[in-house]
């Protein structure tokens, strides 16, 4: 298999074993990310330290990822990108869309601070009505 995916408390982080996030991966991560999605997970960590090949196969399973919790009012957030990777990120414009930090560690501290901010946020709503 291409990933891991590992459930934990507030989010589940996929991790990549393949070197290659392309035609041949996207379609079984975009399953995992559905179905992950489905189980009621809204908040997935996804890190790409291993990947050193992404096509717009792999690049569209990311927005499906993004794409599904912000629907969910959660956070999409990938981390480890490499030099590579990340050009083609920044080629497509995906480096706007898509959150990203550079290590595992940062991406987790990131999830918590958008956690506090969503609970601020809806106490503000709550103390307003």
């Amino acid at each position: 298999m291409s990933f891991e995916s590992t459930k934990y408390d507030n989010y589940t982080l996929i991790t990549f074993n393949s070197e290659k996030l392309d035609s041949l991966v996207s379609p079984e991560l975009k399953s995992a990310l559905v179905l992950v999605n489905k189980n009621g997970e809204r908040n997935i960590l996804m890190d790409l330290s291993a990947v050193k090949y992404c096509d717009s196969s792999g690049l569209s399973a990311l927005l499906i990822g993004n794409r599904l919790c912000k629907e969910a009012q959660g956070s999409f957030i990938v981390c480890g990108i490499q030099p590579m990777v990340k050009k083609l990120l920044k080629i497509s414009q995906l480096d706007n869309i898509i959150t990203e930090t550079p290590s595992l560690p940062e991406a987790i501290d990131y999830l918590f601070m958008e956690e506090l901010e969503r609970e601020m946020g809806s106490e503000d709503v709550d103390d307003e009505i």
